[in-house]
């Protein structure tokens, strides 16, 4: 086959940029507002791949994508990278949180109770026709989410051991021990706790059984990859933050890969809890004083606490097998309700610290490389572009390896 010169150059790529305007013009039809409303865990999923945290600019991104996610983070990112970073708020303590989601899959009864929230979990996976008419304006408002589901979130909380009553059962011997409230700093977020009292962490009860240590602060700068290279070995900060802004779906891949065989083990999720948290920073004089911090407000977050059956490096001589067992954690934590990539990214926190060369999801440089959804996407890409010259050697190569009439036939195309 012959090759022939491209023509068209820069004016064929006005008319493809054209194209493109034209087939987008449809979207001009449906609202930022609605689509905000109407898919709220996809703009989730484009915030969180973003590191960007703006609802309305997440939209925006999608609806200029044609909605494309990657396209849309794509473009997110690239505006993240052109706004000023005046502040860095407070380390957020999850034990803060605002809850409006929490269930375990460890215990049947936790301090503080399960709470279901909002969850497809219980739902039969069946096309809903009704749907085709409803909202045919697209303009969905966040007030009447909150009213329909207000009096639902309280039967839940009552149907699944949410009372404090039942704080004598042998799965929950802290009891409630937080009683406090978010001072109505939280008053805006839709299927909130209705009781707003701050619930204790599930691990905090196993710490207190013996059953696990008690993390260790970290107390070393956290490091941050969109302002600096990521580096091998890379710190646990810059783990945790490359999984949470992966590729959903490469993040998912890879936990369930880890779980089906090619991890070191079969986490049980300890806590997810879904809700609001606090955002911080001090003031510029007195710092570190509580009462002198501002108030930025509140984002929507999902945090999941695994559990790892792990051996203890040591023997104690206390336990009559040489080798004594103990819990291990895996974290997670995304924007928004991105439950399953918060529990995919638990179990690869897991492998990653856990360290190793028997398992690719213990391998940091394999894992945290190949999350990266803009990274994938413009390298895929780029495989559009001409490359020309370089098949062309490829094909001078294969034609020196053939037979000599197929060679000639080959030479005179």
């Amino acid at each position: 086959m012959a090759y022939v010169a491209v023509s068209g150059g820069e004016a064929a790529i006005q008319k493809s940029l054209e194209l493109l305007r034209n087939e987008l013009a449809a979207t001009s039809q449906v609202s930022i507002a609605a689509l905000t409303a109407a898919l709220p865990e996809l703009i989730d999923q484009i915030m969180g791949e973003s590191s960007l945290y703006a609802p309305h600019l997440a939209a925006l991104a999608l609806k200029q994508g044609g909605g494309s996610v990657e396209e849309a983070v794509f473009l997110l990112r690239a505006y993240r990278s052109t706004l000023e970073r005046p502040y860095v708020s407070r380390t957020v303590d999850t034990k803060t949180m605002h809850v409006t989601r929490r269930i375990s899959a460890a215990f049947k009864d936790i301090p503080g109770g399960q709470l279901l929230g909002v969850t497809r979990d219980y739902s039969h996976r069946l096309l809903d026709a009704s749907l085709n008419d409803r909202n045919s304006d697209a303009e969905i408002c966040a007030a009447t989410a909150v009213e329909q589901f207000s009096d639902s979130n309280d039967a839940d909380r009552a149907d699944d051991g949410a009372d404090k009553d039942g704080a004598d059962s042998a799965d929950e011997p802290l009891g409630n021990t937080n009683g406090g409230n978010t001072g109505g700093r939280f008053s805006c977020v839709p299927f909130a706790n209705p009781s707003g009292a701050l619930l204790p962490k599930v691990s905090e009860y196993l710490v207190a059984q013996g059953l696990m240590e008690a993390p260790t602060p970290d107390e070393t700068e956290p490091c941050d990859v969109t302002m600096e290279p990521l580096q091998f070995p890379a710190p646990r900060s810059a783990r945790l933050q490359t999984l949470a802004r992966g590729m959903t779906q490469a993040v998912l891949s890879l936990g369930y890969a880890a779980i089906r065989g090619f991890g070191p083990a079969h986490p049980t999720v300890g806590e997810l809890r879904s809700g609001a948290v606090e955002l911080l920073i001090d003031h510029p004089v007195h710092s570190g004083d509580d009462e002198e911090a501002y108030y930025l407000g509140a984002i929507a977050v999902t945090e999941v606490e695994s559990l790892f059956e792990t051996e203890k490096d040591e023997y104690d001589g206390c336990d009559e097998s040489p080798h004594s067992l103990e819990l291990d954690i895996g974290y997670g934590l995304v924007f928004g309700r991105g439950e399953s990539k918060a529990i995919a990214m638990s179990v690869l926190d897991y492998c990653l610290v856990r360290g190793g060369t028997e398992f690719p999801t213990e391998d940091e440089e394999f894992v945290l490389y190949h999350v990266d959804g803009v990274e994938a996407t413009g390298f895929i890409s780029h495989l559009k572009l001409p490359h020309y010259v370089t098949f062309q050697s490829k094909l001078n190569s294969v034609r020196k390896t053939q037979p000599g009439e197929e060679r000639s036939h080959a030479s005179a195309l």
